[in-house]
């Protein structure tokens, strides 16, 4: 029978299994939502190296973009529950088109306002606008691809999906660099191409909609269970109007979700931290290099935002590219062999390994900290860009649908922002209260690396679970649906005599 279903697949889709397992009829939803989701990351990071240049170009850059987050943080915390009720009164497709536009229409304004009077006030309102849009249009982005894929083509299907992420990112990393460099395209006008790309990505929002609606009409064959699936979704519908749920009650109320949202929480600090530790190091750097270099204390600032944009375009590139590359060849792979149970627990070990290494081997063999830091900051980056990203959004694979996008914004944008701000209140404690060097902070992620990893066992347990539960239903569902149509079937007819 495989046989059979794989003469049915087009070239793509016998293309596709470079990657993953692709089934007839799923390789052009596959294509276009990768490249949604490359669109996406490329316009993130045509923008993130300029908000990185403009914030740590400031004094104490590196301190300000951990306190920013709480800012960020607060402005979520009004968010998300609008985005739910907004949810709650417009077609999947309308929210995901929308948001997208709406994010889209800031570049412009930002473009707008840099040629005006508040041009050098737009740092910080920069920075805080970049978190918020980050979150919440890529966490959409996930929830939209886990609603329309089943469980089982979600696993297989997210590897290829997620290509288009490390994609974007490694591209959009370069074409900032291109842009900057051999355009010479102002850092301000850098937003309009990633406005355009956000344009783009709406339209090919819509057009996979449109396609899966087409597609599942057509389909007479699942006529009668698509009636019975719209019947429970409209009783569901009709209980959830009832009593309905914004994103954070629902994260309360579920075991699963809350361990999810711990688990982003915890997360995020580590990472954070990381980026803290990175950000000090690449500060002290261009420091150096321009005493180095005899800069004049008037052309520092300018001399300063150019080295960090600069490193940090070489350091995206890097972790994008080996990104890419884990996405393409291991990430299917390893989730196949090794399951959840493997592929959830690569990064944390990754993350532990980056943190001791931080802490250990410059003293060990007298190189410099950025030097020592920075290979295992990137594979620990590139990691969770590819394969820690994909895994997490499996495990929203069997959640409801309101879980998926109520429910996910608020675990991707706030619990994930209140991580910073954790963060954030690390660095002003101790990093300018007690004075700490940024490398002390690896000793603290270690810590809450082992905790990581307790909350990552109990997230894998109710994920099987959660799993069984579901299979088990369809497996109900598909054997009373055989009953009635074994009952349906005539009688055969009397033998002739």
């Amino acid at each position: 029978m495989a046989e059979s279903a794989n003469d049915n697949r087009s070239l793509l889709e016998r293309a596709l299994t470079i990657v993953t397992e692709v089934k007839a009829g799923e390789g052009v939803t596959a294509i276009l939502l990768t490249v949604n989701v490359f669109l996406l990351l490329t316009a993130y990071y045509v923008i993130k190296p300029v908000r990185e240049g403009l914030i740590l170009a400031m004094e104490h850059g590196a301190e300000k973009k951990s306190y920013v987050s709480a800012a960020i943080a607060i402005t979520l915390l009004f968010a998300v529950p609008a985005y739910s009720k907004v949810k709650d009164n417009v077609a999947k497709n309308k929210l995901v088109v929308g948001l997208t536009l709406f994010f889209a229409s800031h570049l412009v304004l930002f473009w707008v306002l840099s040629h005006t009077h508040l041009r050098n006030e737009l740092g910080l309102v920069f920075f805080t606008w970049v978190g918020v849009f980050n979150m919440m249009v890529v966490a959409q982005f996930w929830g939209f691809a886990n609603d329309l894929y089943t469980d089982d083509q979600g696993k297989r299907l997210f590897a290829i999906v997620g290509i288009g992420a490390s994609l974007g990112s490694a591209v959009g990393a370069y074409i900032t660099k291109f842009l900057k460099n051999t355009i010479q395209l102002g850092v301000f006008e850098l937003l309009l191409v990633a406005a355009g790309l956000l344009a783009l990505s709406a339209f090919l929002s819509q057009t996979v909609h449109v396609r899966e609606v087409r597609i599942k009409e057509e389909n007479a064959k699942l006529k009668e269970k698509k009636e019975a699936e719209a019947a429970a979704k409209k009783a569901a519908e009709e209980k959830a109007a009832a009593h309905p749920q914004n994103g954070f009650s629902l994260v309360l109320r579920n075991r699963y979700l809350l361990l999810l949202a711990l688990f982003s929480f915890v997360f995020t600090i580590v990472d954070t931290n990381g980026e803290y530790i990175l950000s000090t190091l690449a500060e002290e750097a261009s420091k150096a290099a321009a005493i180095e270099q005899h800069i004049a204390p008037a052309d520092m600032n300018h001399f300063s935002e150019g080295f960090i944009a600069s490193f940090y375009g070489s350091f995206y590139l890097w972790v994008n590219i080996i990104g890419l590359t884990i996405q393409t060849f291991l990430v299917s792979r390893i989730v196949k062999l090794g399951g959840l149970k493997v592929a959830f627990f690569i990064y944390p070990v990754i993350a532990l390994g980056s943190s001791i290494n931080n802490v250990v081997t410059p003293g060990l063999l007298g190189v410099n900290r950025l030097d020592a830091y920075r290979p295992t900051k990137t594979a620990e980056n590139a990691t969770d860009y590819s394969l820690n990203n994909t895994v997490r959004n499996m495990l929203w694979l069997p959640t409801t649908s309101e879980m998926k996008y109520k429910a996910k914004q608020a675990v991707d944008t706030f619990f994930v922002r209140m991580g910073d701000v954790t963060s954030a209140a690390m660095v002003f404690l101790f990093a300018n209260r007690l004075a700490w060097p940024a490398y002390r902070f690896s000793i603290i992620n270690i810590g809450l690396v082992v905790i990581w990893i307790f909350i990552a066992i109990g997230i894998v347990r109710d994920n099987a679970r959660l799993t069984k539960e579901h299979q088990g239903k369809k497996d109900a569902e598909a054997k009373e649906e055989a009953d009635r149509a074994s009952k349906e079937k005539p009688d055969d007819a009397p033998a002739a005599t």
